[in-house]
């Protein structure tokens, strides 16, 4: 009997003192100062992240319509990065990632990331050619009907222009572009909308080529040959055959008649950009009293000091993305640019509504209509 009483008092402190010993599981030691946690998944839920491929229609600023066979997709991308190599074009194949599900075509449940270029069985978009009728030309803009009768205004921020026998209303030009055109007005269908295209280059010769500076001729025994001068002048606008110009460091405004005059404008005819006057006579300084103009030509973005550009558009802010800003330029087109690396003394605070003046490299947008915006100001 007392041995079966030791036996149980062995027992039960066995049992105590087991109790007090961590235990080990399948899962590995539990410490016993910290004990384990579970987080409540219900506080952090899974976010679904996906993407879908179409073909742009259409792009505002904040908001891209993408049509995917036959369905159509209207995107809220005011808070996306755009990584697009060519912009984006009417007619470019690009990705949209998101986060959410989408709910057929209800986009009002998804955030958009990024829209970048399509990575994998991209469709190049060719190079086309139009050849139209001048109805008008601004810094921005020309205004083109084709000979069955369709007109379209076309973007030609940054486009290299070449007239060798100067512009003029009712001239016909070859216009060279990517991209498609939208759809025509109910109210008129032979007016297009060419606003989602890239326009690559304008000339009244085609292919564009600009032949070299005939070389001055010596001058002959009692013949007199006038001397050819050069006046370096900043564009203040153009209207048509209409260019005005102002002498480097002056306010005089001069107004030169491009209609019959050989011009060449590498990158676009942009207020703030540089263009230098050929003549000969003798310049004033305020008229063009007693001078032959002989050509206009601006200066080539490829060759210009990076922090020398001074191609400049103002617009008031339509819409924007994480990384770009789109503004309505005065002469009525909508431009998009990049402002993640631009200097910017602006106090709008790049919010809609705001109007503002963008320096921009043309040179970084022969194939894109997403402008490298240099600087941003206040207009």
């Amino acid at each position: 009997m007392k041995k079966l009483s030791a036996a149980l008092l062995c027992t039960t402190l066995l049992f105590a003192v087991s109790g007090c010993i961590p235990s080990e599981t399948s899962d590995g030691p539990v410490s016993s100062d910290k004990p384990e946690i579970q987080a409540d998944a219900s506080q952090n839920p899974r976010v679904y992240m996906d993407e879908i491929r179409g073909t742009v229609k259409d792009f505002t600023g904040s908001r891209l319509t993408l049509c995917q066979k036959s369905d159509t997709y209207s995107f809220d991308i005011s808070q996306a990065e755009l990584e697009c190599k060519e912009g984006l074009l009417a007619g470019a194949d690009v990705c949209v990632i998101y986060e959410g599900q989408l709910n057929t075509t209800d986009t009002s449940s998804v955030k958009v990331l990024k829209v970048a270029d399509a990575y994998h069985d991209r469709a190049e978009l060719k190079e086309k050619k139009t050849y139209g009728q001048v109805q008008g030309l601004t810094e921005n803009t020309i205004t083109l009907k084709s000979k069955s009768g369709k007109t379209a205004t076309y973007p030609v921020t940054g486009t290299e222009q070449y007239y060798q026998n100067g512009i003029r209303p009712g001239g016909w030009v070859y216009l060279h572009y990517r991209g498609d055109f939208g759809q025509g007005t109910s109210e008129n269908p032979n007016i297009l909308d060419a606003s989602q295209l890239k326009v690559l280059s304008v000339s009244d010769i085609d292919p564009l080529k600009v032949p070299e500076p005939t070389p001055t001729p010596p001058p002959q025994p009692d013949t007199p040959v006038p001397q050819e001068k050069q006046l370096r002048t900043v564009i203040r606008s153009v209207n048509m055959n209409t260019l005005q110009v102002s002498p480097d460091n002056s306010d005089t405004v001069l107004k030169l008649d491009m209609s019959s005059l050989p011009c060449h404008f590498s990158g676009g005819i942009a207020a703030g950009a540089h263009a230098n006057i050929t003549y000969t006579g003798e310049f004033n300084g305020t008229t063009l009293d007693g001078i032959t103009v002989l050509g206009i030509t601006g200066e080539i973005p490829e060759q210009a000091n990076k922090h020398s550009i001074s191609s400049a558009v103002s617009g008031e802010i339509i819409g924007s993305t994480a990384n770009t800003i789109t503004i309505m330029s005065p002469d009525g087109i909508s431009l998009t640019f990049f402002t993640d690396t631009a200097q910017n003394s602006s106090t709008g605070g790049l919010l809609t509504g705001s109007s503002v003046k963008l320096t921009f490299d043309p040179a970084e947008s022969r194939n894109t209509n997403i402008y490298t915006c240099i600087k941003i100001e206040d207009a």
